[in-house]
């Protein structure tokens, strides 16, 4: 254990040893790109996180208070995450991850998708973990097991979905034969793994056609565990979590204590206020039509791309359109804050976009994700509803806040900018960076505004339907949905239908995150109220002072606080 002298110090000594411990954290902050291990996902993993985070709480605690507000800081985010992490660790909640994103099988999925391949030598590592595959999966259905023994599941619904991503990741799902099953081009993979190693170099080709049956071989194996063995188990296990378990898991992703049913009743105000907005928005879409025709207008008329390679190119443009605009103006864009690719997700992950940052030393850039879900069955992708969330996931969003973070590392502490990251700020800025971009005018075509609004609605109905279900809380009585009815998955869907319209796929991946993440979904309409109440309180203080460019460069680079602390930092800047 190295010596520390400081809260920051003491908080990057805790990414060091956990990189250590976790290569997971090796391969995302870029710090061994020869690093061949896995992680490990078996009950004896967990333990051992818990008891560095013990150390590091107890190294932070015998620390006196500093008089730097830097390390002031910095000592509050890390005893408030390590404290987080501690709680869920003693709740049992490793023994239940089953969900359709963000379990340890897709955590492995993304370690891959982050290791290059451009060399011959890039396989040497890749394959090797490839090969060590099925003992992570091992890991992983073993914490299960145990939790099927202590009685702590997720619901069967979880399981159910799980099982389904991981039959895309042999080609079960799609006809092609899982691996060990065989398939039409006779080596015994499809799906994921076979994209994985097709671009193999020649002279690895039997070994990695060889490492992906076996690990296919293990998917496969516990993607029938969670349909036979698992889900049967869970029977009777309800959707929603209760109270308990949902203010546990929403303080890890708010770094806040929430008050639900204040909440729940801002989400029903906000809901009466943008319907509003839609309403006004459909006519100019179409003269006379509601939402949904309006909707419909555009999902038969509106704009277009064909192919996923060339919606993929579209939105990279999209992008870089973005930066362009904005640099100079709003903000100060250059070196990595520029660099950002447009990729097509995996197969086997959920329908929602998502972002991935780069590695510390920016070798690997930040990325956004389109998932094919957002298409048709013809392969066509609606352009009007993805305008607004590229900004959300690349520029202004995610992209300029995270690769902003890394360029500061040195400033703040690597910590603050990777292991201490919470996603209501990190959602909450990037659901701020959409009403940015309505704010500064990129969104007048009706048809964008119509989608842009659509998902501002879609942030909304998440608040109102992830804290119902969860709690089972009763729709107001002036709802112009199912008044004094209780939530249920099923309400909750239909309700995103009528007032959302997402794709009916795309509609079904959204209401299984929010039963199996209790309390993420809320983060981006809580964190962009704050980041917009930070806003306001810093224009208020500085008057005609205030400048919003300077604003947010300094926004941009002030690391990773919870909800709890942002509203005042933000405003103080």
């Amino acid at each position: 254990m190295s010596e520390a002298a400081t809260p920051r110090q003491i908080a990057d000594d805790y990414v060091e040893r956990m990189a250590a411990q976790d290569p997971s954290v090796t391969t995302w902050l870029g710090l061994d790109p020869k690093d061949e291990r896995l992680p490990d996902f078996s009950p004896e993993g967990s333990a051992a996180e818990a008891r560095l985070a013990r150390e590091t709480l107890a190294r932070l605690n015998a620390f006196p208070e500093s008089g730097d507000p830097a390390e002031q800081a910095c000592a509050r985010l890390l005893r408030e995450r390590l404290g987080s992490t501690l709680e869920r660790h003693e709740a049992g909640e490793h023994y239940r991850s089953v969900a359709n994103l963000h379990t340890p099988m897709h955590a492995l999925q993304s370690l891959f998708g982050m290791m290059p391949t451009a060399t011959e030598e890039d396989w040497v590592p890749l394959l090797a973990r490839l090969r060590k595959m099925p003992e992570a999966v091992a890991g992983y259905r073993t914490t299960l097991a145990e939790g099927v023994a202590r009685r702590l599941f997720a619901a069967p619904r979880q399981a159910e979905v799980l099982a389904t991503q991981l039959d895309a990741w042999t080609g079960a799902s799609s006809g092609q034969g899982g691996s060990g099953r065989g398939n039409a081009n006779g080596n015994g993979i499809g799906g994921w793994l076979a994209q994985l190693v097709a671009p193999a170099p020649e002279r690895f080709r039997d070994e990695a056609d060889a490492a992906a049956a076996k690990a296919g071989e293990a998917v496969s194996g516990l993607s029938d565990w969670l349909r036979e063995s698992y889900a049967p188990a869970a029977a009777g296990t309800p959707d929603g979590v209760g109270r308990e378990r949902y203010l546990l898991c929403a303080r890890a992703f708010l770094g806040a204590t929430l008050d639900p049913e204040q909440t729940y009743a801002w989400g029903w105000e906000e809901f009466h206020r943008v319907w509003a907005e839609l309403r006004a928005e459909a006519e100019r879409v179409l003269p006379g039509a509601d939402v949904e025709q309006a909707r419909a207008h555009l999902n038969e008329h509106g704009h277009m791309v064909q192919g996923a390679e060339a919606m993929r190119a579209w939105l990279q443009g999209i992008t870089e359109e973005a930066i362009e605009a904005l640099d100079g103006t709003h903000f100060d864009l250059s070196g990595p804050l520029r660099q950002v690719e447009t990729r097509i997700a995996p197969a086997g992950t959920a329908a929602a976009p998502y972002y991935s940052g780069p590695s510390l030393d920016f070798s690997r850039p930040g990325r956004t994700h389109l998932p094919l879900a957002n298409g048709d069955a013809e392969g066509r992708f609606r352009t009007w509803r993805l305008v607004s969330t590229w900004y959300h996931e690349g520029v202004p969003g995610h992209h300029l806040q995270l690769a902003s973070w890394v360029m500061a590392a040195d400033q703040l502490s690597r910590y603050q900018v990777t292991l201490g990251k919470i996603s209501a700020n990190v959602e909450g800025w990037a659901l701020y960076a959409e009403r940015l971009m309505d704010e500064l005018g990129f969104l007048t075509d009706p048809g964008r505004r119509l989608g842009y609004l659509g998902k501002q609605m879609m942030r909304i109905v998440r608040v109102i339907v992830d804290i119902g279900m969860h709690l089972r809380l009763a729709i107001p009585a002036d709802s112009p949905f199912h008044p004094g009815e209780r939530w249920t998955p099923e309400l909750a869907t239909a309700f995103m239908s009528d007032y959302v319209g997402l794709p009916p796929a795309a509609r079904d991946s959204e209401i299984v995150r929010y039963l199996g993440r209790p309390g993420q979904a809320i983060g981006y309409k809580l964190g962009e109220r704050a980041w917009l109440a930070g806003r306001d309180a810093a224009r208020r203080r500085l008057g005609a002072e205030f400048d919003l460019k300077a604003w947010h460069m300094k926004a941009l680079r002030q690391g990773s606080f919870g909800l709890d602390d942002l509203v005042e930092n933000l405003a103080g800047l």
